[in-house]
């Protein structure tokens, strides 16, 4: 690989990872375009990194809020350390008691159980972390189930047309019913695990991760701009996982230029990708996106053609 190939591939990673358009769909067209030989998954992996350091520092004000308001944090885990001496949470004493060091006494199993057990749905269904973590979980089981597939089959020009073109009318249909009132901090649990559900389906080239999240978010009734945060908040522990599973393997081919070139490359653009894009979304839809994504899926078939 040459650093030119490398320098756009990081361009194109860290464009299209945030817009609606599909990062891994262009990572697969763009060889054909120039004719070079497929760099591979563990290539495109790596330059998810460059696009995992880009949302962590856009958003490192939001992570710190989110870290510091959640109950998962604050509450359970803190009242889990403090009573590790018992087996479960559940089998306190309705007495007064002082495995806190005497700071909490007199607590009734009732009370107790309402305000910190961990199965305590009032709390956790409002806590942005928690909603995160579980959203996560089917992309998380999608990417070890069909990991062999994603490096094969679904990388395949036919597919991606089709995914590109399905994609951009699901999106054009969201944001043309789309209720648009729900804001981040309104996003229930049930939203968020609907929406992880349908992230797990951009496994397959085409379908784009940031643009399924976002077409699900506004059918749920979320507001633009909201869409697409929670969609960008969503991707970073999806990325860091992708990035962790692969990273023996590129350690294996060895931590070339090119590789850091094309991670710091992707880092730049994805930052610019979702600073403007956000700005564009105050006052504008995605109809842009759903555009480019039926011209390309055109172009692609008329090229296989």
């Amino acid at each position: 690989m040459e650093i030119i190939q490398s320098i756009i591939l990081g361009i194109i990673q860290g464009i299209t990872e945030f817009l609606p358009i599909s990062s891994s769909g262009h990572l697969v067209l763009i060889p054909h375009v120039f004719g070079w030989q497929d760099q591979g998954l563990a290539f495109d992996v790596a330059l998810h990194w460059g696009t995992l350091i880009a949302v962590v520092i856009y958003f490192w004000k939001d992570w710190k809020d989110i870290l510091s308001k959640s109950y998962l944090i604050n509450k359970v885990l803190n009242i889990k350390f403090q009573t590790s001496n018992f087996k479960s949470i559940s089998n306190f004493p309705a007495q007064d008691w002082s495995a806190s060091g005497g700071k909490i006494q007199n607590i009734k199993q009732s009370s107790l159980d309402t305000k910190y057990s961990i199965l305590n749905t009032e709390y956790l269904k409002k806590d942005l972390l928690f909603i995160i973590i579980i959203a996560t979980i089917p992309g998380v089981v999608a990417g070890l189930l069909l990991n062999n597939y994603a490096e094969t089959v679904f990388r395949n020009p036919l597919i991606i047309s089709a995914t590109l073109f399905f994609g951009a009318i699901l999106l054009f249909y969201s944001d043309k019913i789309g209720a648009k009132k729900t804001d981040l901090a309104n996003l229930t649990l049930k939203m968020g695990i609907l929406i992880g559900l349908f992230q797990a389906l951009a496994i397959v080239p085409g379908i784009s991760r940031s643009g399924i999240t976002i077409t699900l978010a506004l059918l749920l009734g979320m507001q633009r701009t909201s869409a697409a945060k929670f969609s960008f908040l969503l991707s970073t522990p999806i990325i860091l996982g992708a990035g962790i599973k692969e990273f023996p393997s590129l350690l294996e081919s060895g931590l070339n230029i090119n590789i850091l070139l094309g991670v710091l490359v992707s880092a730049i653009s994805g930052y610019l990708a979702i600073k403007y894009m956000l700005r564009y979304l105050e006052n504008r839809g995605y109809n842009i996106f759903v555009g480019y994504r039926i011209l390309l899926a055109i172009i692609i078939i008329t090229f296989l053609i």
